[in-house]
């Protein structure tokens, strides 16, 4: 299980190797995402507090990386933080999400991105609950939800 710990030694030290890579050029992002997807993942851009459809989804599945299809989390476990985005308290592997130290906004935070095709996915604080105390905040607009069907 990741901690905050691990978090920001990631975010100063390097990040663990992904599984493969996805590169592209903007010109082929920007044919396969829709404007609001580009914006958010490609240029770092954060969607409205409340407005994302991830936000109160509740159904079984993984949630992928809406760029590179690459597995990031599992709804078992997202939790409701009352922020307005999408939570999580773990990805689905130590090596799916990038860390990345963001002092944008005269802020100092951790900015999470997929690991496979460096996608903006949102942020990362240690207020989450437990056992990790994390709290990965996502953009709906940078997942994707592939729904388990019960057979």
């Amino acid at each position: 299980m990741l901690t905050w710990k691990d978090v920001i030694n990631y975010s100063v030290k390097g990040n663990p190797t992904p599984d493969k890579r996805v590169e592209k050029s903007d010109a082929e992002w920007q044919q396969l995402l829709t404007p609001e997807q580009y914006k958010i993942t490609r240029q770092k851009g954060t969607e409205a507090p409340h407005t994302g459809a991830l936000c109160s989804a509740h159904e079984a599945g993984e949630y992928n990386c809406i760029c590179c299809n690459t597995p990031l989390f599992n709804s078992t476990i997202k939790f409701e933080s009352g922020t307005g985005w999408p939570s999580f308290t773990q990805p689905v592997k130590d090596n799916a999400i990038k860390y990345k130290k963001d002092t944008t906004y005269g802020m100092i935070r951790v900015e999470v991105m997929c690991n496979t095709c460096d996608s903006h996915l949102g942020h990362i604080f240690p207020d989450g609950p437990e056992p990790s105390g994390l709290r990965y905040c996502v953009n709906s607009e940078s997942l994707k939800l592939n729904k388990q069907l019960n057979e």
